[in-house]
């Protein structure tokens, strides 16, 4: 297939590559992701036709948006969550790109995907040298002929000028020298490792700025409505009975028999779950504490899997029994609608439950990433739950579900990557009430939070300080504490001394300047100490 290269795109093809290498080659995601953001951002709207209609798409509009605040997320906090995010938004700006007309975030990050892996043969085509025969090679001597003269006119001139200017021969052979110092230092570099990553770079490049449709998954989603519609031909009520038919053992049932299933189900479900919820509140909703010897962890994990399993399971059962001609069983639809209104309502409750369970652990034990986690889904719970309710009234399809909870699923990513969670996980477990503080833990996290940890070291002696080791919890002592602590310290100081500015963010920045303001202070107070002794 022939994909020819506007000028702009001949530019910015290697032009980009370039810039990938020399931002991201052995260096760490931080200001590097945001600049590389903003150039394929640029690009990619720079090369848009002009009669493409992205730019008029609320969704491309969200991406783009959400791009860049996660790009400039990343030169802050430089986390995993930021990073995901980040690279989630481009893919699904550049998917927007390619099929403007798509809604779902999911066909968008495909069609992104596609559109990356169609580029690769696209790009191998052009990598490949041309042969020089016939126009080509014409074309080629006589432009070849014509910079003889001016390039042999050049030298001579730049001899006359060295030889007739000493301070021209002093400039110009600086110039040569810092020219020799790079091509000597960059020769080294060129590695079977560096070019494979240079490849890279430009592979993905191409990616973001040829676009070679991909017209699959947009015309998935084409067959696909925002509403049910009723489908006679499709359902055993409307059935017609064939020559030869055979009876199955798991045939469907008819309207009827599938409203009452539902009807019955949805009660019974109903007074079950009333219940449980009747004994959460109960128990845990008013005045809950654990009494001596409980296991919370099990009261947590265990318990917060099987309630979340159970909704996600009544989110299923709610969206089978809608999917089809339900929907517009009119002698009944009412007090289906109302019955699997309150199911929804009851399992919000029990999402209530669960996201006290969570609270309770994080009080009595310390915040941690999981407990993160499940407030995080359970955000996308009570979302999901509100588009049920969108589902059994007004009659919206899956396709409209999942659209909307992708979207949500999205908006939360967005959330996350907008957190400094390492640093409010220390400062909330390094509390005074905390008399076991997981060590171990704290100091896994990345080096951001290393001021925090020196901040609070002085709490630290009396604690029961514990890391995990083979599998089990291992108590340690405050001074062997301090020394990897210590370790740490040095060790980042090192680190930090050695990054170049393409790694950089503003936290990582900040703990180093906090850091080496207290070794000065410290250093200085001790040498202000020594010097008194010594005149006393």
């Amino acid at each position: 297939m022939r994909f020819p290269l506007t000028s702009l795109q001949k530019l910015l093809l290697p032009l980009g590559a370039l810039l990938f290498d020399f931002l991201f080659w052995q260096e760490r995601a931080g200001l590097n992701m945001l600049l590389y953001t903003v150039f394929v951002l640029a690009a990619s709207v720079a090369t848009l036709p002009r009669q493409a209609g992205v730019l008029r798409s609320g969704y491309f509009r969200a991406a783009f948006l959400g791009a860049i605040f996660s790009g400039l997320m990343v030169a802050v906090y430089g986390s995993f969550a930021a990073y995901l995010a980040c690279v989630a938004s481009l893919a699904l700006v550049l998917g927007y790109i390619n099929q403007p007309h798509l809604k779902l975030v999911g066909y968008a990050l495909l069609t992104a995907l596609a559109n990356q892996l169609r580029v690769v043969p696209v790009l191998a085509r052009l990598l490949r040298a041309p042969r020089p025969v016939g126009a080509n090679a014409q074309r080629i001597r006589f432009y070849g002929r014509l910079l003889v003269v001016p390039v042999v006119a050049l030298g001579v001139f730049h001899g006359l000028f060295v030889l007739a200017n000493p301070r021209y021969a002093e400039y110009s052979g600086r110039a040569l020298e810092v020219l020799g110092e790079w091509l000597s230092a960059l020769l080294p570099e060129i590695s079977v490792p560096h070019l494979l990553f240079f490849l890279l770079g430009l592979t993905l490049t191409a990616g973001a700025l040829l676009v070679v449709p991909v017209h699959f998954f947009a015309d998935q989603e084409s067959r696909f409505g925002e509403f049910v519609r009723r489908q006679r031909d499709r359902v055993a009520s409307f059935a017609v009975r064939r020559p030869n038919f055979q009876p199955q053992a798991f045939r469907a049932l008819d309207l009827r028999k599938e409203y009452l299933v539902a009807l019955g189900l949805f009660g019974l479900v109903n007074a079950l779950l009333l219940v449980v919820n009747l004994i959460d509140m109960q128990w845990i909703w008013f005045g809950f504490a654990p009494a001596p010897g409980f296991d919370l962890t099990q009261f947590v994990h265990e318990g917060t899997y099987v309630l979340i399993l159970s909704i996600l399971v009544a989110m299923g059962i709610v969206l089978w029994f809608f999917r089809r001609n339900l929907n517009f069983y009119a002698p009944g639809l009412r007090w289906l609608r109302v019955g699997a209104t309150v199911w929804v309502a009851q399992n919000a409750v029990l999402a209530v439950s669960v996201a006290l369970r969570n609270y309770y652990y994080i009080l009595y034990t310390g915040l941690a990433y999981k407990r993160i986690g499940v407030y995080g889904f359970l955000l996308l719970t009570f979302f999901g739950l509100a588009t049920i309710l969108l589902k059994i009234w007004q009659r919206r399809s899956a396709y409209a579900l999942v659209r909307l909870n992708a979207l949500a699923a999205y908006a939360v990513l967005l959330l996350l990557a907008a957190g400094n969670w390492e640093i409010w996980m220390v400062r909330y477990n390094l509390q005074p009430r905390f008399r076991r503080v997981d060590y171990g833990f704290l100091l896994a996290m990345p080096d951001r939070v290393l001021p925090e940890l020196a901040a609070h070291a002085a709490s630290m002696p009396g604690r029961q300080l514990t890391i995990e080791g083979d599998g089990r919890w291992v108590a340690i002592s405050w001074p062997e504490a301090q020394a990897r602590l210590q370790q740490r310290l040095r060790a980042f100081e090192a680190l930090e001394q050695r990054r170049h500015w393409q790694s950089w963010t503003y936290l990582d920045r900040q703990a180093y300047h906090a850091i080496t303001t207290e070794s000065t202070q410290t250093a200085r107070a001790t040498s202000a100490a020594a010097s008194a002794i010594a005149h006393r």
